[in-house]
Formats: C-alpha cells, structure tokens, sequence
C-alpha cells in the first residue's frame, strides 16, 4: 500500500522519501516507485532499540525537511510521533491499532500510549469506520479521517491478468478442480487454524476441492502438521495475483484486521467471490446485500466451512458474486481514490499545524 501510494504521488511530481528496513520487499517496491529510499533499522515490535530507533528517524526526517510526515502502522507511530512530537505536520495511521494485537498489561499500556500520542498526530486516517470506532470506544480521542484502502486497479483488473486456465497451468492444478485460496500472513491474528478446522466439511461435501495458503509466517509448521493433504502451502510469493486468478473462491478467516484487509480486495479486482471473517471494516468493502453470501462470524468453523461449500457447490453464484465484486471494486477502492483523498488529509494535517492547534483537538 505504500509503495502504491507513494508511485502516484511521484506521479504527481512530489518527491516521496520512504523510511524503511533495507534489503525488504518494501524498500524495493518503493524505489521502483520512483521514491527514494532511507534506510531506518527499525525492528517490527517495540523493544530496548526505541529510542535509537526514533532519534535515527528523527535525523532522517531533520536531513529531508518534508511538508508531511505520514506514519505507517503502529511502531512507526510509536518511533515516529516520540521523535517529532508535533514539529511537523504528521498524519498516522495505523493499519491496525496497537491494542488489538496483544492482552493483558501490554494492551493496557498499548491503549494508554495510543491515547497519549493522538496528541502528535495533526490527523489520524483509518481505514475503515470500523477502525476509528476501536480507537474511539479505547479513549483515543483524535482528528480522524476514513480513507479507506483501494488496490492497484490495473495490475489487479481480471480484464488484464492471466486467465484462470492459464494461471492453474502455471501451479500444476488441473481446470476441474474445486480451488479455495487464502493469501495472508501464517499466524493467529489470520485464523488459519479456523480455517484448517472449517476444511474438512468442505471436502466432506465438495471431493477433490483443494485449498491452498499462500503466504509464510510464525505459523506455518504448526499449521502444516495438522493439515490434511487436500491443503497446500505455496509459500511467501512477491505477486499473489496468479493465485487469485487461479481460485474459485478466496477465503480470509482473520480474527482481527489492519482495518481493511488488502486480499479480500484484491480478489474482488480479481473478479472472484470472497468469504470473509466479520471483523471491523469487512461490511465496508464488501458490494451491498454480499454480507449475507460473503461474511462469517469470526472463530467459527462451522459457519465459515458452510459458505465455502455453498459457493464452490453453485459456481454460478460464485461466478456472479465475482463480477458484481469487481464492479464494485473499480468504483470504490482504486488506489488512486486514496491518493487523492490523501492529499485532503495532508492538507488538514498542514493547515492544524500552521495555525498552532492542538493535535489532537
């Protein structure tokens, strides 16, 4: 999503500055960009290394002088806000607020510092109403604003990928063959053991349905051990659009979500039907009257195992779903949409700032 963002704003003749670890998919998506990258060692979690971590982005930003400094996720939030502190017009998001990941004291104080630091941020942008609802409901009183996630239309448009025959030659899968894919990282915040546990209904009723999980993560082994061999594991992949392509239907069974999952977009660009979790900021990229087709409670296996069938069972349906999926998409979560609406947070964000409000008032 950064790099997206970052190649329209090159586009528009902005110099983009990236942040980032070196050697990631990250830093090169963002050169290839066309923005320049910086290195910043940055660890994903907080630890010992926070305040080197935000004294190096801070010599960063002094050596850049930008207009805007726009933090992404909830260390770079962390590290970003503790190193500016109001100095220059700074706008977080945080694809996922820092609470919802951890329990006990650690969420206590993950809510308390979220609290603390909606002070130095001029604007906070959520992705979804879902999103800003959790930071409301935790006390993180802010100047939000909803930009909600879009996708790179003309990578991702099934006008412009391989076909479905084409992409299944390339993985081996044979045309007739019942496919659900899961693209997402391999751990619990995901749900890939829902889904595991959802599995075997699916081939009770559907012989021969295949599932794959493409993606890598803590997980893994731990879900492969208990994986029937109808399930595949295609690994960590630099473009997962073969894969969408290549499926009948893809599923996301996530307890909880950055907001707004990508995937599940991305599928639907890719003109294929989704099932997914009802976490916050699903009902909002789904096409209206899809919930009833496409959204299951979360940690239930029975429910989720149940629209799986049901639309690998009438393809249709699927069929129908996926075309009025991406319809949808094209009209409303293009990520050149988020450029532009980005650009009215920026300037939110520049006007608080010079007229030396307070942050988060």
């Amino acid at each position: 999503m950064v790099a997206d963002l970052a190649a329209r704003q090159v586009a528009r003749g902005d110099r983009v500055v990236v942040a980032c670890l070196p050697d990631t998919r990250l830093a090169a998506a963002a050169a290839q960009a066309g923005a320049e990258v910086r290195v910043w060692n940055a660890r994903r979690s907080p630890g010992p290394a926070l305040l080197k971590e935000a004294a190096d982005l801070r010599r960063i930003v002094d050596s850049v002088r930008p207009d805007v400094v726009h933090l992404h996720s909830s260390k770079a939030g962390l590290a970003g806000r503790l190193a500016l502190r109001g100095a220059l017009p700074t706008v977080f998001q945080p694809h996922a607020w820092s609470f919802e990941a951890v329990t006990g004291l650690l969420a206590v104080a993950s809510v308390r510092w979220e609290r603390a630091g909606a002070r130095w941020a001029h604007r906070l942008v959520c992705v979804s109403d879902g999103e800003r609802r959790q930071g409301e409901a935790a006390g993180v009183h802010a100047s939000y604003m909803i930009v909600r996630n879009g996708v790179d239309i003309g990578h991702f448009d099934s006008t412009a990928a391989p076909s479905r025959e084409t992409a299944r030659a390339r993985f081996g899968i044979d045309a007739s063959t019942p496919l659900v894919v899961c693209v997402a990282r391999l751990c619990r915040q995901k749900g890939q053991d829902v889904l595991l546990a959802a599995w075997p209904s699916v081939t009770d009723r559907i012989p021969g349905a295949r599932l794959v999980l493409v993606g890598d993560g803590p997980d893994r082994a731990a879900l492969a051990a208990r994986a029937p061999s109808s399930v595949s594991f295609a690994g960590d992949v630099a473009d997962p659009r073969d894969w969408y392509m290549a499926a009948d239907l893809v599923t996301l069974s996530s307890r909880w979500e950055a907001g707004m999952a990508l995937a599940p977009l991305e599928a639907m660009a890719c003109s294929r039907p989704v099932v997914v979790t009802d976490v916050p900021g699903a009902r909002e990229f789904l096409p209206p009257h899809h919930a009833a087709d496409c959204l299951v409670p979360r940690d239930d296996p029975t429910a989720l195992g149940g629209k799986m069938t049901h639309l690998l069972a009438d393809r249709a349906s699927g069929c129908a779903l996926g075309t009025q999926a991406h319809e949808y998409t094209l009209g409303h979560h293009s990520v050149d949409q988020v450029a532009e609406r980005m650009y009215a947070v920026y300037g939110e964000a520049v006007k608080v700032w010079a007229d030396g409000a307070r942050p988060g008032g």
